[in-house]
């Protein structure tokens, strides 16, 4: 058996996979039981011919794998990944490139850089602004508040990468009610803690409002960082970023924006007011693999002022070979040395579908999210909680936590899609996310009525 052989295999069983897709049950189907016996072995003394393992690897671990990836799966905003970006993603794993430095992939820095132009103009964002490929939204939260930590803490006079936190002025930190965990997850890294938080009260949508802002900065002085959202984790509204960032910017606070997903509304001229003065902020926090479909490990961390972002981010030593001032050092914007080329599926994406066909495949799962709740809510005993202004629908069940948790379960155990369950101000929802480029309007009306059927049964 050849490399080739055994390549080429693997290439036939993951295109057999894709195939099926659109038929599969979209949960798991096996046991955590059952998975530990088809898959679990004891540590091997010998090693196994390369070509089982591959074939057994893909039948062991079928009925754990989840439908991420198709038409019908609304389980969080995760997207599918388009066949070019998968492509991408193969010659990305054989080519092995190290992303950290111009010398260790000349190809891999260029395409950083092209990259990062291009998602400037598409967002709408400053054209100098330094953009870092990390693995997805959380640790770009991570390395753009740091950058933010950096700079609030230069101007009164402290240098953080040097002298550490133990002494450092405190920092004041103020976020909405509704700010995401992965905020909340990388000021817990960068010694912010969670619980001196300073949040802010939400309007019906999860939106900051701007008069308790304004009451919360009255008087402020001293180093301060203000987290805003482009599109709530549940109702896909933002925050009013433009009044937001004016406010904290005449107390000299940074402004850093959480835009997972939400973040794309600014590459559609009819969604873009929603997202309105999202230039005037400092960062942004976005995630390719959500709205652009791309596959996992695509996280971008985006700074208005470069220098604070290499001063969080950057490391020097004897052997690190930095070459000259236009040669990109891709460690200098991100947390990492050594990363895969994770830039590569999306060079490949932007390339494929340019501005118009990225602007039409956000705003059809917008559309398709509206046709979700029309169904819906034209039910008897449903009711969207939530305005569909992006790609997110909430939904309740005879306005009853216990019904809407029976309805959950039973829809993900039907298999024909995948919804998942959250807390929305107080009461329990069934959270649908459409952010699937494959996903049809039959896809949609298939599912409404799967999950109107359930709710028939569990009422």
């Amino acid at each position: 058996m050849s490399d080739a052989e055994l390549l080429l295999t693997a290439a036939q069983l993951a295109v057999s996979h894709l195939d099926n897709l659109a038929d599969r049950h979209v949960g798991g189907r096996a046991s955590r039981a059952e998975l530990l016996s088809a898959l679990g072995k004891a540590l091997p003394d010998d090693g196994t011919d390369a070509m089982e393992v591959i074939t057994e690897l893909a039948r062991a671990a079928d009925p754990g794998l989840v439908a991420t990836p198709g038409p019908r799966y609304f389980g969080f905003v995760t997207g599918g990944a388009l066949p070019v970006t998968v492509a991408a993603d193969w010659l990305a794993s054989a080519w092995d490139q190290n992303g950290a430095m111009y010398v260790m992939s000349p190809a891999v820095a260029v395409m950083e850089d092209i990259v990062s132009a291009w998602l400037l103009e598409l967002l709408g964002l400053p054209a100098d602004a330094s953009v870092g490929f990390v693995s997805g939204a959380h640790l770009a939260n991570f390395t753009c508040l740091a950058a933010a930590r950096h700079e609030v803490l230069r101007r009164v006079g402290w240098n953080v990468e040097e002298d550490g936190l133990q002494s450092a002025p405190a920092i004041r930190v103020i976020v909405g009610d509704e700010v995401h965990v992965s905020v909340v997850g990388a000021l817990r890294m960068l010694g912010l803690g969670a619980s001196g938080l300073q949040r802010i009260a939400v309007d019906g949508q999860g939106r900051m409002r701007e008069d308790g802002l304004e009451r919360a900065m009255s008087g402020l002085s001293g180093p301060a960082i203000v987290c805003v959202q482009a599109g709530n984790v549940s109702t896909g509204a933002s925050d009013p970023i433009h009044a937001i960032a004016t406010m904290a910017h005449a107390h000299d606070a940074w402004v850093h924006v959480d835009g997972a997903f939400g973040l794309w509304a600014s590459a559609v001229g009819t969604l873009r007011p929603q997202v309105q003065g999202l230039e005037i902020a400092d960062s942004w926090t976005t995630d390719a693999h959500k709205w652009l479909n791309v596959p996992y490990d695509s996280g971008l961390a985006i700074v208005a002022n470069p220098a604070a972002h290499r001063a969080a981010m950057s490391l020097h030593a004897s052997y690190l070979m930095r070459g000259t001032d236009e040669e990109r050092i891709g460690m200098d914007w991100v947390p990492e040395s050594s990363r895969r080329a994770r830039v590569i599926p999306l060079y490949a994406l932007i390339r494929t579908l340019g501005r118009r066909g990225i602007e039409n495949m956000i705003q059809r799962t917008c559309g398709l999210a509206q046709r979700f709740a029309q169904v819906l809510a034209g039910a008897t005993g449903t009711a969207v909680l939530n305005d569909v202004v992006l790609n997110q629908v909430l939904v309740r069940f005879a306005d009853s936590d216990d019904v809407t948790r029976r309805v959950i379960a039973g829809v993900q155990a039907d298999g024909t899609c995948w919804a998942g369950g959250a807390t929305w101000q107080g009461r329990q929802v069934m959270r649908i996310s459409v952010s699937n480029w494959s996903t049809t309007e039959a896809d949609i009306d298939r599912s409404a009525e799967a999950i109107l059927r359930v709710f028939k049964g569990a009422s």
